[in-house]
C-alpha cells in the first residue's frame, strides 16, 4: 500500500455528501434519549429515574445490535453491487436482509418478553430503579420490529449511496417524541399525567412511525432499493453471503454490547449515585459518537464501492480522509467535554448538583480519549465496509474482554470478589471514576490494533 498518494479532489465531497446526512440523523438519534434525561431530570424526582434512564441508555444500544449481523452484511454487499453498477442484485440483498429481519425481530421480543426481569436484575440496579426500568422495557418491546426496519433499512440504503432518507425518518421520529413525550410526562393539553411511564410510550411510539416511514420508502423504491410487496422468497446463497459477511460483525457488535452490561455492572454496583452520573455523563459523550459514527458509515460505504468498482488505491484514500476528519471532529468535542462538561450536564438536571459535578469529572477523563475513540471507531468501519470482519472482531475481544473489564473492576473497586472461591483481590477504589478510565486505556489499545490492520492492508483482498 503506498500510504503517500495525495488525495483526490473527488474524495472530500463524496465523504461528506454521505457523512452529513448521518451526522444529522445520529444527532437526531440522540435527541430521543436527550428529550427523555431533560424530562427526567426536570419533572421526575430522585436519583432512581436517571439510574434507570442510563440503563435504558444500553438498552437503546441492545436494540440495533439485535439487527446488526445483518445490516453490516447487508451494507456491505449492497455497496459492492452498486460500485459494480448492479442495482438489480442489490435491491434482491435488500429483500432478503429484510427477511433476515423479521426472523431476529422475533427473537429480540421474545428475548425481552421472556428475559426482561432476569436482565435488569443483572444489572445489579437499586430496586426503585430496577422497576422503572423494566416497565420502560415491556412498553417498548411492541416496537421492536419498527426499530429493525430503521437499521436494516437504513443501512440498505446508506450502502446505495443514499444518506437522505434515514434522515427524514429522524426528523418525523424526533417531532413525535418530543411532542408526545413531554405532553403525557406532564401532562399537559388533553392528554393524562403519565410520568415515568410517558416517556416510554413516547419513544416506542416515535420509533414506530420512523420504522414505518423507512418501509414506505422501500416500497415504493429509493435510489434503485425496492422491497418487493409480501413475503419475499428465501435464497439460500444471498443469506450466506449476507451472514458470512455479517455474523463476525455482528457477534463483535453482540460482544460489545454483553462486555458493556458487565461494565455498567460493574458501576451500578456502585449504588443508584454512581449509576445516574454514569448515565448521564454516557448520554452527553454520546455528542462524540455523531461525527464518529457518521464518518465510520461514509468509510465503510466509500471502502465497499471502491473495492467493488475494482479500485483499492480509492477505497484506502477515501478511509484515510474519513478518519482525519473524525479525528478532527471528535476532538473538537473532548475540548468541549473537558471545559464545559459540568454545564452540559447542568442541562439537563436543571441546576448545579453533585450529580452534575460527578458527570462533568467523567467528561473530562473521557475528552482525553476522543482522538483515539475517532481512530477506533472510523477505522473500524473501513474494515467492515470492505468485509473485513473477523479482525475487528479479535480486536473488540482484546480491548473489553482482556483490558477494560478487569481493569474498571480494579480500579473501581476497594475489593475484587474472585468467583466460586471467598477470596477477594484488593482494588484501588476510585468509583465511577476509576471505570471510566478503564474505557480510555481500552479505546487507546483498540484504536492502535485497529490502525495496525489498516496499514497492513489485508483487508482489501477479503472476499465477499
Amino acid at each position: 500500500m503506498n500510504a503517500d498518494t495525495p488525495l483526490p479532489t473527488g474524495t472530500l465531497r463524496p465523504l461528506f455528501a454521505l457523512a452529513l446526512p448521518v451526522m444529522a440523523e445520529e444527532s437526531l438519534n440522540l435527541l430521543v434519549g436527550y428529550t427523555d434525561w431533560y424530562l427526567a431530570g426536570h419533572f421526575l424526582e430522585g436519583a432512581a429515574p436517571k439510574a434507570a434512564m442510563g440503563l435504558m441508555s444500553y438498552v437503546f444500544w441492545i436494540l440495533p445490535t439485535l439487527f446488526s449481523l445483518i445490516s453490516i452484511g447487508a451494507l456491505a454487499l449492497v455497496a459492492r453491487f452498486v460500485g459494480a453498477g448492479m442495482r438489480k442484485e442489490a435491491s434482491h440483498v435488500v429483500n432478503q436482509a429484510m427477511l433476515l429481519g423479521i426472523v431476529a425481530a422475533g427473537i429480540g421480543i421474545f428475548f425481552f418478553l421472556i428475559g426482561g426481569q432476569w436482565f435488569v436484575s443483572a444489572m445489579q440496579l437499586r430496586p426503585e430503579a430496577a422497576e422503572l426500568a423494566l416497565r420502560y422495557i415491556r412498553i417498548m418491546t411492541p416496537a421492536i420490529p419498527a426499530i429493525m426496519l430503521e437499521q436494516i433499512g437504513s443501512a440498505c440504503l446508506r450502502g446505495s449511496g443514499d444518506a437522505v432518507t434515514g434522515l427524514i425518518a429522524r426528523v418525523v421520529l424526533n417531532a413525535v417524541n418530543m411532542v408526545l413525550a413531554t405532553l403525557l410526562v406532564t401532562g399537559a393539553g388533553p392528554l393524562p399525567k403519565l410520568g415515568w411511564d410517558g416517556l416510554a410510550i413516547g419513544t416506542a411510539t416515535a420509533h414506530s412511525i420512523g420504522g414505518l416511514i423507512i418501509l414506505g420508502m422501500l416500497l415504493r423504491g429509493r435510489n434503485g432499493m425496492k422491497l418487493s410487496i409480501g413475503w419475499p422468497k428465501p435464497n439460500g446463497a444471498t443469506i450466506r453471503r449476507l451472514l458470512r459477511i455479517g455474523l463476525p460483525g455482528g457477534f463483535d457488535a453482540s460482544s460489545v454490547v454483553v462486555c458493556h452490561l458487565i461494565y455498567v455492572s460493574i458501576i451500578n454496583a456502585l449504588g443508584t449515585e454512581a449509576s445516574a452520573a454514569h448515565g448521564l455523563g454516557l448520554q452527553i459523550e454520546a455528542l462524540a459518537y455523531c461525527p464518529g459514527s457518521a464518518f465510520y458509515v461514509a468509510a465503510a460505504t466509500m471502502a465497499g464501492q471502491s473495492l467493488g468498482a475494482g479500485q483499492p488505491r480509492q477505497a484506502v484514500r477515501s478511509v484515510m480522509t474519513a478518519t482525519v476528519c473524525g479525528v478532527l471532529v471528535m476532538s473538537l468535542a473532548g475540548l468541549l467535554f473537558y471545559f464545559a462538561g459540568e454545564q452540559l450536564a447542568e442541562f439537563f438536571i436543571g441546576r448545579p448538583t453533585h450529580l452534575t459535578r460527578h458527570a462533568g469529572d467523567l467528561l473530562k477523563i473521557v475528552a482525553c480519549g476522543c482522538p483515539a475513540l475517532a481512530i477506533l471507531n472510523v477505522l473500524t468501519g473501513g474494515l467492515r465496509g470492505s468485509g473485513d470482519t473477523r479482525v475487528p472482531l479479535a480486536i473488540t475481544f482484546i480491548g473489553l474482554v482482556g483490558i477494560r473489564i478487569p481493569l474498571a473492576c480494579f480500579l473501581a473497586w476497594d475489593q475484587i470478589p474472585l468467583p466460586f472461591t471467598g477470596i477477594a483481590l484488593p482494588g484501588l477504589g476510585f468509583g465511577v471514576d476509576g471505570a471510566w478510565l478503564a474505557m480510555v486505556v481500552d479505546a487507546t489499545v483498540r484504536s492502535q490494533l485497529a490502525l495496525a490492520r489498516f496499514w497492513q492492508g489485508g483487508w482489501m483482498s477479503v472476499k465477499v
